[in-house]
């Protein structure tokens, strides 16, 4: 019986190679599958909290009830106390009231509204500077900032004779 001989360096370095390849090739595969299961669970997740959303606000507008959200005043992103934010306290510390903004000693501060409640001091997120249409809205300290529903809106005086 003859015995094989041994590979030859450039042999042993092309299998080494091709070793290699395929180890990488096995690799980027898994690794894209993985990346295609994230993709497709966060979609299908998304989904269900859509679907979710979707049913409450429907048993909303069947009830007539409007959302219920929170307003929070804020300066430069960061949550300060409710006062900044109230016309007649402004006023009381010569203040004044223009396009959603009160502005009391060159400070600005204006309502955030949704979100996350956040203490005093800290960054908002999760919500918007537009007051959201037909809610209830409310800070945390419980005044009422607009009522929502189909209401009627004037200026509360009437025509006659």
């Amino acid at each position: 019986m003859t015995k094989p001989r041994p590979p030859s360096v450039a042999e042993q370095r092309a299998r080494q190679q091709a070793a290699k390849q395929q180890r990488e090739a096995a690799e980027a595969a898994a690794a894209e599958e993985a990346r295609r299961r994230k993709r497709r669970k966060r979609l299908l997740i998304g989904r269900r909290r859509d679907r979710g959303r979707g049913r409450r606000r429907g048993r909303l507008v069947r009830r007539g009830q409007p959302d219920e959200v929170q307003a929070q005043c804020v300066k430069d992103d960061v949550v300060v106390e409710d006062k900044y934010c109230d016309e007649s306290y402004a006023r009381s510390h010569g203040g004044y009231h223009s396009n959603g903004f009160i502005y009391i000693g060159g400070s600005s501060y204006r309502y955030y509204y949704g979100g996350s409640s956040v203490p005093v001091g800290q960054k908002v997120s999760g919500g918007s500077y537009t007051i959201p249409k037909g809610a209830n809205v409310t800070t945390k300290s419980g005044t009422t900032i607009q009522r929502g529903g189909f209401g009627i809106s004037g200026s509360g005086k009437s025509g006659g004779s």
